[in-house]
């Protein structure tokens, strides 16, 4: 293993004296190193459009979405996985992060378990993948076992596969249909690939998820309505959602949530229509709950 070779694990040459530093200094240091992330992840943009494109079509005829991944990488899978069911009001088994070493790993360090293949293959036969299904690896240094065993095991069964490493010509690139490259370079403290790499990767999940869950029809212009109103913070955000839309009140906004079933998107849709939520609901899942497009054939129906 040749780990000096890797654009994560060299030195940096601004940060060579970071020991002493002030912490002004830095810090300061540390921001410029992180402001260079945003346009390595720039030049992703093509490969990721074919990911999720091709997570979009899987999941509408069915399909589910894994991110497989080993320490921060791993961590990073299930935070953005966890995520997905409050804010999209989506299933918790839609999208699942997996991490070598299982949820334990979550807390406590299990580095140990990268190694093993075998286990990235075992885990997503436990999770019964299917071939309608993706894949997505994630790892920083585009080399680990765990995450290569559960691509290779992924392709085998006929699902898709994407990549998501830190730097160029990545072993783990190799291993998925789809390659995302996203070239961050030497990290401010040498191979601490939590840094930059792990910014990188935190930015890459949030446009992977965001775009397939927009895409979804989970996104109302740029608003959440199938955020899920589970605590005080989101009754409050599903209200204003609401009032957003519709250009009404809280009273209205509250009667409206009320009646749908403290469902948003049903909510502002009954209040677009004025159909009461039965009717509405009909109109959502005729047009597969997008509700730009539940507006636009009642609208027309209107018209008629």
């Amino acid at each position: 293993m040749n780990l000096i070779a890797l654009e994560t694990e060299q030195r940096n040459p601004n940060t060579q004296s970071i020991d002493s530093m002030s912490t002004f200094e830095m810090l300061t240091a540390i921001n410029r190193e992180d402001a260079g992330v945003a346009m390595a992840v720039e030049k992703c943009l093509p490969a990721l459009t074919q990911l999720v494109d091709e997570i979009c079509r899987r999941l509408s005829e069915g399909g589910r979405l894994y991110y497989v991944g080993a320490g921060t990488s791993g961590r990073l899978g299930v935070l953005d996985a966890s995520e997905c069911p409050p804010t999209y009001g989506v299933t918790p088994d839609l999208v699942q992060g997996i991490i070598a070493g299982g949820d334990r790993a979550l807390r406590k360090s299990s580095e140990g378990a990268e190694d093993n293949a075998e286990a990235g293959k075992d885990d997503l036969i436990r999770c019964g993948l299917k071939s309608r299904d993706v894949v997505v690896g994630l790892a920083a240094s585009g080399r680990t076992p765990y995450v290569i065993g559960a691509l290779d095991y992924a392709d085998s069964i006929g699902a898709y596969t994407g990549a998501v490493s830190c730097l160029s010509n990545a072993r783990l690139s190799q291993h998925a249909k789809t390659a995302v490259e996203v070239v961050t370079g030497p990290e401010a403290v040498t191979g601490s690939t939590r840094m930059k790499a792990g910014t990188a990767q935190k930015m890459i999940l949030n446009m992977i998820s965001t775009s397939v869950m927009i895409q979804m029809g989970k996104v109302y212009q740029n608003l959440m309505v199938d955020v899920q109103p589970t605590n005080e913070k989101l009754v409050v955000r599903a209200k204003n959602i609401i009032k957003e839309c519709l250009n009404c009140g809280d009273e209205n906004a509250e009667a409206l949530l009320a009646a749908s079933g403290h469902r948003v998107k049903l909510a502002v849709f009954m209040g677009l229509s004025d159909l009461d939520a039965d009717k509405a609901w009909q109109y959502l899942t005729a047009a597969g709950e997008n509700l730009s497009a539940a507006i636009n054939t009642y609208n027309s129906r209107e018209v008629c």
